[in-house]
């Protein structure tokens, strides 16, 4: 989906639709809506009147022009309350519209930033997330073409013109964290045979290259060497090999102090030895968001390039029985030294994010460190 940012009024915007906003207990349209409410011969104050649209938050109408407007539809999308507007329902807004006019087959359509009085480039930024976040869908392995429409354009319209490159600035940030909020979900989404430790290991690859990050894996011998039993032992009972993925942003000098991002990266969770029950352990396949987040974080910080240093790491593997998985009672040794006494081998997670702490306070020297 492409962004654009454009002077004018978004009344003359030609395409499948537009999006307007409505406070509730507004008893005409103003602004933007009011412009298109007047080409229209007063059908949105005529909706109102009549109960029809009442600008509760969430709700969203579509009316018909009927080439009164050279857009075929026109989206009105309910904020609420005046008084209790924010960016946050700024971003829904352009999300739910957005979504209505794409559910009615539009594929070019436009909007303006909401009646607010935060600044027009949060204001931007908030609705280019809605719009990227709020149009994600993953219909990757669907057949079903009805799944398959989406919105090939948005225009954001603004009415002042010196406020422009305001807009234009915030659209290009929520681009990118909505972006990388999507990519995120992406591979939180992907069932565990296709997104194994050494796959997910190959995408922060591709995405480190793209955006000039330093890079490198950890693999199964290494990690040894290093002394990672913690990782190690939840990684004995998978065929799949185990990748520990560190991906180095530098936005400051070498030497100043660097935030972690740290990321659990289980592919597949089935519990190990102490297994879980079968029943919704397909969701387990998610047990990567984790390392998802920390991926889709460096990919967007890398874009936006703050004057710090951040690395990012993900300790991937799966966590599953067999013969050579580590079991109740083992003893594993982690790379800082301490040992840990195995109770239930579906404590995974504390096992590879202890190991990625030690890794990125140790060796690393990273001072400020955040596990998901």
């Amino acid at each position: 989906m492409e962004l654009k940012v454009q002077a004018g009024d978004v009344a003359a915007f030609q395409g499948d639709g537009i999006v307007v906003n409505l406070f509730e207990n507004a008893s005409t349209p103003g602004d933007a809506a009011g412009a298109v409410d007047k080409t229209l011969g007063g059908l949105l104050t005529k909706l109102i009147a009549s109960g029809d649209v009442k600008g509760k938050f969430g709700n969203t109408t579509i009316v018909h022009t009927l080439d009164k407007l050279p857009a075929a539809r026109v989206c009105v999308v309910g904020l609420g309350k005046e008084n209790e507007f924010t960016l946050d329902r700024a971003r829904h807004a352009a999300a739910n519209g957005a979504k209505a006019l794409r559910a009615a087959g539009a594929k070019n359509i436009a909007l303006t930033t909401p009646e607010t009085n935060a600044d027009a480039e949060n204001s931007a930024q908030a609705i280019a997330e809605g719009l990227v976040m709020g149009l994600w869908r993953f219909p990757k392995y669907r057949t079903n073409e009805n799944d398959k429409n989406e919105i090939a354009t948005v225009t954001l319209f603004g009415t002042d013109a010196a406020k422009i490159k305001l807009i234009e600035r915030g659209v290009a940030r929520g681009k990118i964290l909505g972006d990388s909020t999507n990519f995120a979900r992406d591979l939180a989404n992907e069932p565990g045979n296709t997104l194994t430790p050494t796959r997910l290991a190959e995408i922060a690859a591709e995405m480190a290259k793209k955006n000039g990050l330093e890079f490198y894996v950890i693999d199964r011998a290494k990690a040894k060497e290093l002394g990672m039993g913690s990782f190690l032992g939840v990684a004995q009972g998978s065929d799949e090999p185990p990748a520990f993925i560190v991906m180095r942003y530098w936005g400051a000098d070498k030497n100043a102090a660097g935030l972690g991002i740290i990321g659990k990266g289980i592919t597949f969770d089935s519990g190990g030895i102490s297994l879980k029950p079968g029943e919704n352990m397909q969701d387990m396949k998610g047990d990567m968001s984790g390392g998802a987040a920390a991926i889709a974080a460096m990919s967007g910080i890398a874009q936006l390039k703050p004057k710090i240093n951040v690395t990012g790491i993900v300790a991937a593997t799966e966590n599953m029985p067999s013969g050579k998985a580590f079991k109740p009672g083992d003893i594993l040794r982690a790379l800082n030294g301490k040992t840990i006494e195995v109770i239930n081998t579906d404590a995974e997670g504390r096992l590879v994010l202890a190991d990625a702490v030690a890794y990125a306070s140790g060796p690393l020297k990273l001072t400020r460190i955040v596990d998901a």
